[in-house]
Formats: structure tokens, sequence, C-alpha cells
């Protein structure tokens, strides 16, 4: 929702009568820029509350405050004397806990039955009182939109090229890139790293898209609940899938022009499902895909999500889900799905997995940002039918074990990422001797080859990596009828990714 539309809807609410608006936010500041709005609009006073300095009218810096009004239920005893207009308190969600503050906003509320205007609270999950939310609604503020960031970026570079030479190195591309990028933080958040960024070499050049994920990174640790992966290899470092780097390609289009993607009718793209073998390269696509895209990569552990206490659990993915839309664009990244959501149905553990899990096939139907989900799965059989039907996901992938060019290339890959020539080795050869092996076998074969001649004062050659072949069982031996069923599976209801 834009913040015109925002601002619609709040005055739309002023003029229908309602009391007491709570305005969910984490940027008090936009939110006071929307209430001053309204009541110029509406032709009505201003009053702005901070716990630190109290009540006054009009909110400009040299506005004075109003004398002993710190405490909430003093200052909302002036809000019931001077009647009408727009009274925005910050902070307050902590005291509505009191009795006595509760009741002072009984009251406010009780006069604009017969006064325009209204009570608008700022805050991030304030918790109403039963005996307010009858009077309440709420209203989720949008963050700062790509066009706020455009012209954040543009008045920063003017100010710093009047204050010290500044060279403006940066593509069209790696500009849209490092908009996107700025997404979900706040407009003085972002002012901030800009600076930095120009102030730091005294020039805005491409590279300086990775150092805004750093410190996107910084403010999704800090909630503990989603991981941020940097992403370093892009989709030339992953062996074959050439059906799926070919469906990925495309929607790239689709995250590097926005504008014309939009004005084409086109939607920011949901997401992939990747079923298949395990250590045949569905994780590494994830990472491969954020770097590809210049997309923040975040992990969602399952495991951060659960608590020991009632009903934390399901606040703690809401949480994290609205996380993950603050920062869109990005790529969320959720490993071996099936051990999150697995138990789905049961009531092991009280209806928590279920709760949750109903929960998130809302989110992946409606969800509002950017957020590119791409999930992976080794075991099928325990996912719930209704995650896998169409329109969860834009499509489902099947990745089975490599073929004999993409082993290959595999062995490639993982040669010149340890430092060594690919040309010196004969790759058909192994290639053909690792039948049935998964990417993820053929790179620990690498890593074994090494760790046997580095002992040995030798040098890695083709021989040597046979031997290390030879003494490897591949999981295509040892779980065969699984992969077996698993292909069965998978022949008509999925794209093969190769």
């Amino acid at each position: 929702m834009a913040a015109t539309d925002t601002a619609s809807r709040l005055e739309l609410l002023v003029r229908a009568r309602y009391a007491l608006i709570v305005l969910d936010t984490v940027e008090p500041q936009r939110a006071e820029e929307l209430v001053r709005r309204i009541a110029s609009d509406l032709h009505l006073k201003y009053f702005g509350w901070t716990r630190s300095k109290g009540l006054r009218r009009g909110g400009e810096r040299g506005d004075p405050y109003i004398e002993d009004t710190e405490e909430p239920q003093r200052a909302l005893r002036v809000v019931e004397q001077e009647g009408a207009g727009c009274y925005h308190f910050r902070e307050l969600g902590p005291h509505l806990s009191e009795p006595l503050v509760v009741s002072h906003v009984m009251d406010v509320v009780s006069h604009f039955s017969t006064r325009q205007g209204a009570l608008f609270l700022t805050g991030q999950d304030i918790r109403l009182p039963d005996a307010l939310r009858p009077y309440a609604t709420t209203l989720r503020v949008p963050g700062p939109s790509y066009e706020d960031y455009r012209v954040t970026l543009e008045r920063v570079t003017r100010e710093q090229m009047a204050r010290m030479p500044l060279k403006v190195e940066i593509s069209s591309e790696d500009r849209v890139r490092l908009l996107n990028n700025l997404s979900g933080l706040t407009l003085i958040e972002a002012e901030k790293i800009l600076t930095k960024l120009m102030i730091d070499d005294g020039a805005l050049r491409g590279n300086d898209v990775e150092r805004v994920n750093v410190a996107k990174r910084q403010a999704v640790e800090q909630d503990g609940l989603l991981e941020f992966h940097p992403a370093r290899d892009g989709l030339s470092d992953v062996g074959g899938m050439d059906g799926l780097k070919r469906w990925l390609g495309q929607r790239r289009l689709v995250v590097s022009d926005p504008d014309r993607a939009e004005a084409f009718g086109l939607p920011f793209p949901k997401g992939a499902l990747l079923l298949g073998v395990p250590g045949c390269g569905k994780s590494l696509c994830a990472k491969a895909v954020a770097h590809e895209w210049g997309l923040p990569l975040l992990k969602l552990d399952p495991a951060n999500l659960y608590d020991k206490y009632v009903g934390d659990s399901e606040k703690n993915f809401k949480r994290a889900m609205q996380t993950a839309e603050r920062l869109a664009p990005i790529v969320l990244w959720i490993d071996e799905i099936e051990k999150a959501f697995a138990s789905g149905g049961g009531e092991e553990d009280g209806g928590v997995s279920r709760r949750i899990f109903g929960t998130f096939l809302s989110w992946l139907q409606d969800r509002s940002g950017d957020v590119f989900v791409l999930a992976t799965s080794n075991d099928v059989s325990k996912l719930p039918p209704e995650f896998i039907r169409k329109g969860r996901f834009d499509e489902i992938f099947f990745v089975d074990l490599p073929v004999a060019t993409t082993r290959a290339d595999i062995f490639g890959i993982h040669l010149r990422k340890r430092k060594q020539d690919p040309a010196k080795f004969d790759l058909s050869v192994l290639a053909e001797a690792t039948e049935g092996f998964s990417g993820a076998e053929i790179e620990q074969c690498i890593i074994s080859g090494l760790y046997t001649v580095f002992a040995g004062k030798g040098a890695l050659t083709t021989p040597a990596l046979l031997s290390e072949i030879s003494r490897t069982r591949p999981l295509s031996r040892t779980m065969a009828e699984r992969l077996t069923a698993l292909r069965e599976w998978a022949g008509d209801r999925t794209v093969a990714a190769h």
C-alpha cells in the first residue's frame, strides 16, 4: 500500500468517527508525518506526545511543550480539554496495562463521538486491553517505497556533491539493485548508509550494493528468527540444472526491471519448491539465485520459531514473516521444509506445528511483500498434500542425480574452487566412474583426495581421484528403493530441473 493510499484511508477513518486508531509501524516519524498531513487536510489542530518530552501542539521543532504532561494520564487529561483535533501518542503501548491510563483513553475516545478527530497510537505489536478493542482499528503503515528510496538517493548524492568531489560510477542496473536492497530500511537508515558509502571512498559504485546488504544483515540478526546468508556463488557455479536456470533467468528480468514488469502486468515471482535427491545442489541453488538476482538471502530455520510458551511460536513465525516482508525484495530460503511442517496435522506438540503450517500456507498465498520463497525437500512423502498444490509456488522442480556431462562440469567447478587446474584431469573418465554420484559426493571425493595427496606430499591426479571414488558408496546404491519411489512420484507431478 502506497503512502498516499494510507493517508486516504486514515482520513476516511477520521471522517467516519473512528476515535482510536493504532498505527502499526517501526517508523514513528513516518506515522507522525501521516497524522500531521491528515490534520492539515481536515483543518484540525495537531498534538504530538512522547514519554520523555510530553505533549506539544504543532509538533514543529520550535513549538513549546505543555508543562507537566510527561505522564500519559496528565497528557490525556489535556486532550480531553482541548477537544477536536488529531492527537498522536508515541510509546503509549506499554502504559496500556495501567488501569488509570486505560480509563483516561476511554474518556478521550468518548469525547470524539461528538467532536471531529481521533487519538492515534503509534508502535509495533501494540496490545490493546479488552475495554479499548471495540473502539479501535489498526492500520499497518507501509515502509518506504522504491520511489522514496530513489528520491533519497538523489538528494544525498546532490548534498555530497556540494560538499566534496564525488564520482558516480554506477550502471542503471546496479542502481536498481542498490535501491532494491535498501528496501526494508527506514529512510533515516537508508540516508545514513548512502552517506557513509559516498564519504568512505568519495564514490558511488556497483560494488556498493553488497555493502548495503551488510546493513540489512545487522537488522535481521538482531531479531534472531531469520539468518542472513552471504551469497557468493552464482548459477554458473551450479552444475547442470539447465531447465531450472532458464526458468530463473526469465524471472530475473522482473526483479531487475520492476517498473517495466509492473507496467506489463507481471507480479514479483512467488517462488519455487525444489524436490529431489539429497546432495544434488538444491541448497546451492537457493544461494546462487540470491547472488544472481542481487538480493539478500534470508534463511528460515524452524528451530528458531518454536518456543516453550503457549502462543509464542505462532507469534515468532508472524514476526519472522513481517521481517521478511519489511526487507523485501529478498530470497527466503527454507531448507528441508518437511522437517518444519511434516507434523502439520498432528497433535503431538499440542497442535503448534499444525497452526504454524496453516499460517504459513495463508502467508504463501496472500503475502504482500516481494519475497521469493525457495524451499527444498528431500522427502516429499512427509509433506502435506495441500502444501505442494499449484498456487503456493510458481513451480515445483525435481532435482535428480547428475548425468555424465553434468558430473564432468561439477568436477571442473570443485577442482577450480580448490586451486586445481581441471585441464590436467580426465574429466570424462571421472564422470564415467561416478555414475550414480550426487554433486556433494563428487565434492567429497575431491576433498578426500586432496587430504590423501597432501599427507603424502604429492599432487592430485586423475588416478588419485579414481582411487577415492572406488572407496565411496553413493546414496543411490545404499538407498536405491527410496530414490526409485521418489522418481516415480515426481514423474508427472514436477518439472525436471536438469
